[in-house]
């Protein structure tokens, strides 16, 4: 029997053929450094995008993978997700990504180290979520990034990344005592890094921004510069 990998590797070949014809469109005006994102994600940023060839992780929750793309995408940008399957495509069309100017690669196989360095020498940003340990070549990956001027998104731990969004806490509107239905979900995310970003920053995402008042019962949280440890 063919092991589904297998079945995929020939698909995941004419994605990446196709992919290398594209003509290189990056988002936002051309030479600029930055990569846009949507504007609440940008209160959270040190620079209020993500710079071109740096490594992003993200950690907690895949709406706020989807928040990340939302921005390059309808700037006219080219992303790609790799590894990543159950992100699918009603769930980036919901979110405002572009379909167009998206590709996945849900099942990579083995060699996905040689994916995700086609698709970085194509997209404005590419997302992966590795199944295991990157090693060498997640050096070698954020090497091919810094080069490309693309932006690296790993999902989960990646040893030497720049940027750091992790997800502390959820909480959902619309919930009763038992009763009621969903109606917007709330992510207390924080930014840490290198740089600019060592000083790590909170804030609240709602929905496709930070929450104007944040979830119920919660102060308002927007942007907010965490003291380091003995500070007033």
């Amino acid at each position: 029997m063919v092991a589904p990998a297998a079945r995929a590797a020939p698909q995941n070949l004419t994605v990446l053929r196709e992919i290398t014809r594209i003509p290189a469109r990056r988002a936002g005006p051309a030479g600029e450094r930055l990569v846009p994102t949507v504007p609440a994600l940008a209160a959270l940023l040190p620079e209020e995008g993500l710079r071109r060839g740096t490594t992003v992780t993200v950690t907690g929750s895949a709406s706020l993978v989807l928040t990340l793309l939302r921005g390059p995408s309808q700037a006219g940008g080219w992303c790609a997700v790799v590894g990543f399957a159950e992100l699918g495509l009603l769930a980036a069309a919901e979110s405002g990504i572009a379909l167009e100017r998206l590709a996945l690669v849900p099942a990579p196989g083995p060699r996905w180290p040689v994916v995700v360095a086609a698709l970085l020498d194509a997209m404005d940003v590419v997302v992966v979520r590795p199944p295991a340990a990157p090693g060498a070549a997640g050096g070698r990956l954020m090497a091919r990034a810094r080069e490309r001027g693309a932006v690296l998104v790993a999902v989960g731990a990646w040893e030497g990344a720049d940027l750091r969004l992790v997800v502390l806490e959820r909480r959902w509107e619309g919930v009763g005592a038992g009763h009621g239905h969903l109606r917007m979900g709330h992510l207390l995310v924080e930014v840490s890094g290198r740089g600019a970003a060592r000083r790590p920053c909170r804030g609240w995402l709602a929905g496709t921004g930070l929450a104007e008042a944040g979830p119920p019962g919660v102060e308002r949280a927007a942007a907010v510069p965490l003291r380091p440890a003995g500070v007033a």
